[in-house]
């Protein structure tokens, strides 16, 4: 047999053998492929060198199969430069502290990494980290505080397949084609780029604050007072607002549901996560195979070597952001004589510090300090709504636990290997990797999931009471952020008997709902991923009990119930549901909406710059629209912004004559106030917006909310967050362009699975943005189309099925040596 090395041909004759060997024979012969392939190319432990052999099939969709894990890493490596070279380059980028080199202290990064507004502070941050040793200190933990061997082994095979292929290949992306940042790296850069991936949730969304702390005295003028602390009661809103899921890039629904729901008594599992679009978060769709030892499928973040949400033969699961506050804060008392030190139990405690050498293009190197406690950095502001100013008594420290978690990719190695949901709750407590998700699962013995096994300083309620500023005492309660007395030791946060790291929750306090009917989640707290079944009993940091949900959550709690209700459900029912489109939003207002539109004064209402606006025609358009966010939805458009400028100028108190209602959430509040002042403003300030840009008030939704791909416009159903639609899509309203015309974030790598009693799993999957980011790509697109027309992809994934592709292409990359 011809080995093609970096190449990928097409295989009739493979194709055709596949077809007429019998199953038996066939999966023998196939796994037995990568150990004869590592002979042939002497790819084994004395050839030194690694290998994989890859699968091809319909939208470019690689099964990668290997030997060990060591060369799935390859493989992996290898298939991820292939479809995403430039992302990937320019992620490592920057965690190496380099784009102010290439790119200018300035420009502002993608956001896939840390929430760093240039690159400068970007680079002082990620830098730091590599100057002090951090991700190679991790690395040297033992298991299972820190990575275990075969997630170490698949980090340096990844690292080896990136560099063969950048070495094979040449780059066609005009993102990075004959650009100099583009290199090799190293399996400490690829951990590097996990270690980013844990802290999104902590200290990479508080990366400016890190790198612009200064002791006091440092930038003022002599002789100025201390700057105000923070107010309480301010600073308890902006916590809630930065803690808010609701307000992140990234979300996502999920449900499973048990098998006395199903068809067949299986299991169902419906994934929805809601990513970016562009840039290094990304999901990137694999099969990742080493005959007898591992057999998953689904999607990766780039730059990883294992599979993050998935699923094999007999469990598949996903994840949602989850409400757990990841961080918290300690309030330092500075000793009198030297703000750079703190009191601890009475003792001065000196901070250490952190110089930082950035090169700068066009210009000098710029160095700067950074200021770390035994908490943490030191820190000026969490987001800009919150400062902590530096003062000649005060300074604040940040800790965050994800900082000392390298262990992300073993949870999700040992998910991939699960066989029920017991098994995939028996990874989470084994490995304890998972820093800001939920997880929802289902198996084929009909078994259902919820857990909120995510790893959260152990700040328990206790100790909140008992160690909390008055500042705490404020954000405490309303975002779960614990500001605790730093000049206590007895104020630090303990450690579970059950937790690998010190200062976390063990296991057996994470939020956990078993074989419940149905388990959903769309990124609220944990109390009800059953509405008949409310968890409860969790302390504040894991999120709240009692409180208003989100449109989404209401709207999905609605769905999944009535489904479980109904029974009898297949993996077509979960792909109904993905793009049923219903907008919850317009079924509580928008009948209500057309009836306070219809009263107005002869059809005419004062908009905000105080015009008075013919509105009458809007009224028959609300009235008349299916209350779907549909392509073809004629008001859905018009609804989507009348509903955006009412809830942004009308609190939810005036907004419904039905207040919340804890004992009964998923229905209230409700009824819209037809009275509402904002009413009649919001809709003479549509009218007014959708007339200049040239668009009638019917107007189909589809032509209004698009991507453009190859020049053609593809038209894209899905609403955004305030609408409360499963098929969440976010886009930034562009009239000169046309209305919604590019998709920043929503719904992404989406999965329907079930099982039928075969081997095989029942899988639909959609990767919404495609498999590769470059426009030359042939796969750059072809999964937009796909949920432009709300298609499906068949996944493929036993050997017969992915060997009997009508598109299957191999490749046999290894390295060269």
């Amino acid at each position: 047999m011809r080995h093609f090395h970096g190449r990928r041909r097409a295989r009739p004759l493979l194709r055709r053998t596949a077809v007429a060997i019998a199953g038996t024979a066939l999966l023998a012969a196939v796994a037995a492929v990568p150990e004869a392939a590592a002979r042939d190319q002497g790819s084994g432990p004395s050839g030194g060198g690694l290998s994989a052999v890859i699968r091809y099939t319909e939208n470019g969709i690689p099964h990668i199969l290997a030997r060990d894990y060591a060369h799935l890493g390859f493989g992996t490596g290898w298939a991820q430069a292939a479809d995403q070279v430039c992302v990937l380059a320019d992620g490592f980028l920057t965690v190496s502290g380099e784009r102010s080199r290439w790119f200018g202290p300035d420009a502002v990064p993608d956001g896939s990494l840390s929430s760093a507004a240039g690159n400068l502070s970007s680079d002082l941050f990620f830098k730091g980290v590599r100057d002090s040793g951090t991700v190679e200190k991790l690395l040297a933990v033992p298991a299972p505080a820190g990575p275990g061997k075969e997630v170490k082994e698949l980090m340096r095979g990844w690292a080896a397949g990136y560099n063969a292929w950048l070495a094979q290949n040449e780059i066609t992306d005009p993102a990075c084609k004959g650009a100099g940042w583009v290199h090799p790296v190293t399996a400490t850069d690829v951990a590097a780029r996990g270690l980013a991936v844990s802290v999104l949730g902590g200290q990479g969304r508080a990366v400016d604050g890190i790198t612009s702390a200064r002791p006091p005295g440092a930038t003022a003028a002599p002789g100025s007072p201390d700057p105000a602390g923070p107010d309480p009661a301010a600073a308890a809103e902006a916590a809630r607002e930065f803690f808010d899921t609701t307000r992140y890039d990234m979300g996502s629904n999920a449900v499973a549901f048990a098998g006395s729901t199903t068809a067949n008594g299986s299991g169902l599992l419906l994934g929805n996560p809601h990513y970016p679009w562009q840039g290094g978060r990304r999901f990137w769709q694999s099969q990742q195979t080493i005959p007898g030892e591992l057999n998953v499928s689904g999607g990766s973040l780039l730059g990883t070597a294992v599979v993050n949400i998935g699923f094999n033969e007999k469990v598949a699961w996903s994840h949602t952001v989850a409400t757990g506050t990841p961080v918290n804060l300690h309030q330092l008392a500075l000793d009198p004589a030297d703000p750079t030190a703190y009191l601890v139990d009475g003792k001065p405690e000196k901070m250490t510090t952190r110089t930082v050498s950035v090169r700068v293009a066009g210009g000098a190197p710029v160095v700067r300090t950074q200021w770390w406690t035994r908490y943490g950095p030191v820190l000026s502001g969490l987001g800009a709504g919150l400062p902590l100013p530096w003062t000649t008594t005060t300074a604040y420290a940040l800790a965050d636990p994800n900082a000392a978690n390298l262990r992300g990719s073993d949870t999700a190695l040992a998910m991939g290997r699960a066989r029920s949901v017991g098994g995939i709750q028996d990874a989470l407590r084994r490995t304890q990797g998972l820093p800001w998700v939920n997880t929802v699962a289902a198996d084929s013995a009909g078994g259902t999931l919820f857990t909120q096994s995510q790893v959260l300083p152990r700040i328990t309620d206790e100790l909140a009471a008992r160690c909390s500023t008055p500042l705490g005492r404020a954000t405490y309660p309303s975002s779960g952020l614990a500001v605790l007395d730093g000049s206590r030791g007895d104020c630090a946060p303990g450690s579970d008997p059950d937790a690998v790291q010190s200062g976390i929750f063990g296991p057996g306090r994470a939020p956990t709902l078993r074989d419940a009917a149905y388990a959903e989640n769309s990124n609220d707290s944990a109390w009800l991923a059953n509405a008949e079944r409310p968890l409860t009993g969790y302390e504040r940091i894991w999120g709240n009990v009692g409180t208003p949900r989100s449109l989404r959550t209401r709207g999905a709690l609605e769905d999944v119930s009535a489904m479980a209700g109904r029974g009898g459900l297949t993996v077509a029912d979960l792909q109904e549901q993905q793009f049923a489109n219903r907008v919850p939003a317009g079924d509580l207002a928008a009948a209500d909406a057309a009836k306070a539109c219809a009263a107005l004064p002869g059809g005419t209402a004062t908009g905000s710059d105080g015009a008075a606006v013919d509105v009458s025609a809007a009224c028959g358009v609300l009235a008349a629209w299916d209350r779907k966010a549909d392509v073809t939805s004629s008001g859905a458009l018009f609804f989507d912004r009348f509903w955006r400028k009412l809830t942004a100028n009308t609190a939810a108190k005036d907004l419904w004559l039905v207040p919340f209602d804890a004992a009964d959430p998923v229905r209230t509040p409700r009824t819209l106030n037809r009275a509402a002042p904002g009413i009649g403003r919001a809709l003479a300030d549509t009218v007014t917006e959708l007339g200049a840009a040239g668009i009638a008030p019917d107007s189909p939704l589809g032509e209004h909310q698009f991507v453009v791909r190859g020049g053609q416009r593809l038209p894209v159903g899905g609403g955004t967050e305030a609408l409360g639609v499963w098929n969440k899509i976010e886009a930034p309203w562009n009239a000169a362009a046309g209305g919604y015309p590019e998709v920043v974030h929503g719904s992404s790598h989406i999965q329907a699975v079930g099982w039928d009693g075969g081997r095989c799993p029942v899988a639909r999957t959609l990767l919404t943005y495609g498999q590769s980011s470059n426009p030359n790509s042939p796969y750059s697109a072809d999964q937009t189309r796909l949920f432009s027309q709300e298609r499906w992809v068949k996944a493929r994934f036993c050997e017969r099925d992915i060997l009997t592709s009508p598109r299957l292409k191999v490749v046999w990359p290894r390295e060269r040596r």
